[in-house]
């Protein structure tokens, strides 16, 4: 038997101080070697939808899973079964979006955490979609912020993100006409967007930024210029293996030459305590977040056992042996 988890029961479920907190969590396990991770891989057939999967194994809590979506135009599905990792049962099937919005968001909450300057107070974001809104979601939990400057290419859609963000957070958001207005002089800088090319140049950035960028995960893309990359003190990826086959922001100033990746550190060193996040008020740090597959996994472990707990889902058989011949006729 295995528990099915709609959308709608995740988000009953999944809080954002829940998604922090299992998040960092999964850093954790990373830091001291009990989680296992497999980078995600993708499949395209041409012409058609891209298949996209990854998977993790969190040898604390004892889950192991798998994350798997599709992206085409119609938009992207996402589904997540969930191990036990000692009987290898499957547990639980989670339809995953809202899961996945929360645990990028949590990821750059967790970073900001470790990497922001402590007085950080105006964030500037580039993206008004689902994924921008976690984002703020997780900030406003580990910054005492006090303003808010959004940009996004359709006028009407950014006018009611920050209308609804506002309302949401108790934070004034305000809509702005360009993304360098955005930036500028901004303490934090996020990029949620699905752009190609630069959405954010280094000359905007001031001493003391930190920057989470999300959007970019293919290596043909880019969200920050070749100097915002280069003026930052501090890189830290959610994976370096998988920064070097995805992170076009990355890729495109650092190639392969491996003495610069090795200076692209691991969040999760930083989650452990072995490296520190920032060392001085005026360093521009950044987060390059892909989206790993122990986040998921951790997250998705704690919504399945608080589902279980609170009655939510519906129980699927799956793998059911069949009856011997004669007990299958009563004999």
């Amino acid at each position: 038997m295995a528990l099915l988890l709609s959308e709608a029961d995740v988000k009953s479920i999944l809080t954002m101080p829940l998604a922090l907190e299992a998040v960092e969590n999964s850093f954790q396990r990373l830091a001291d070697g009990s989680a296992v991770l497999h980078s995600r891989q993708r499949l395209h057939l041409p012409g058609k939808s891209y298949l996209h999967y990854m998977a993790a194994g969190d040898g604390s809590s004892g889950y192991m899973g798998l994350k798997v979506y599709t992206s085409s135009r119609e938009g992207l599905r996402f589904l997540m079964p969930l191990f036990d990792a000692q009987s290898g049962d499957m547990v639980a099937l989670l339809e995953a979006d809202r899961l996945g919005q929360m645990r990028t968001g949590a990821a750059s909450g967790v970073a900001t955490r470790l990497m922001a300057p402590a007085d950080a107070r105006l964030v500037g974001i580039i993206g008004t979609g689902l994924q921008a809104r976690t984002q703020l979601e997780a900030i406003a939990l580990v910054r005492k912020l006090e303003k808010i400057r959004a940009y996004g290419r359709d006028q009407q859609r950014r006018e009611q993100f920050a209308q609804e963000m506002t309302a949401q957070l108790g934070i004034p958001v305000t809509s702005v006409q360009t993304a360098e207005e955005a930036v500028r002089d901004a303490d934090i800088v996020i990029t949620s967007t699905t752009a190609t090319n630069p959405v954010v140049e280094g000359r905007w950035l001031k001493p003391g930024t930190q920057i989470n960028a999300i959007g970019a995960n293919f290596p043909q893309k880019r969200e920050l210029d070749a100097e915002a990359i280069r003026r930052c003190d501090i890189i830290a990826a959610d994976s370096r293996q998988q920064s070097r086959e995805e992170a076009g922001d990355l890729i495109y100033v650092l190639g392969d030459d491996d003495s610069q990746w090795n200076k692209v550190h691991e969040l999760a060193d930083i989650v452990g305590g072995k490296i520190p996040g920032r060392t001085g008020p005026d360093q521009i740090t950044l987060f390059k977040s892909n989206g790993i597959a122990i986040e998921d996994v951790v997250v998705a472990g704690r919504v399945y056992e608080l589902a279980r707990a609170r009655g939510l889902g519906r129980q699927i058989t799956l793998w059911q042996k069949e009856a011997r011949f004669g007990e299958a006729r009563g004999v």
